[in-house]
């Protein structure tokens, strides 16, 4: 199966945190899965370690090593995910859920995240 990380689920992951739920740990751990991490993930990082919101374990750069020894595979913001926001009800505002939810959706993929919010898209959901 497919799926697409949320922001938060990746740095989790990544971090070894306990925040991760045991489920989201085993898709991602399962080598048959396919995962994507958004690269709109690495920007809302970048942007909250901009402004005082975020702090990393670990230099920003890494994120990249870790993504790829991880299996994780790059999704990039296409003109097709940004036209989907265009019809995307208002049930959240937040700019990058929002285009991991319209890639989710164009690309058929599982979002792994706990988002309330995003359970009121036509979704799939792991957590």
């Amino acid at each position: 199966m497919n799926f697409l990380l949320d922001t938060h689920a990746f740095l989790w992951f990544i971090n070894g945190d306990a925040e991760l739920s045991k489920e989201a740990r085993d898709i991602i751990e399962n080598s048959e899965n396919t995962k994507f991490i958004s690269i709109a993930t690495f920007w809302e990082i970048a942007i909250k370690i901009n402004i005082g919101k975020l702090q990393l374990d670990m230099p920003f750069q890494e994120l990249e090593y870790h993504a790829s020894i991880n299996g994780f595979r790059l999704l990039p913001i296409t003109f097709r995910h940004t036209n989907k926001i265009i019809n995307l009800p208002l049930h959240h505002k937040d700019p990058f859920d929002r285009i991991i939810i319209a890639q989710a959706s164009c690309d058929n993929l599982s979002i792994i995240g706990k988002d309330p919010y995003f359970q009121d898209y036509d979704v799939n959901m792991s957590w």
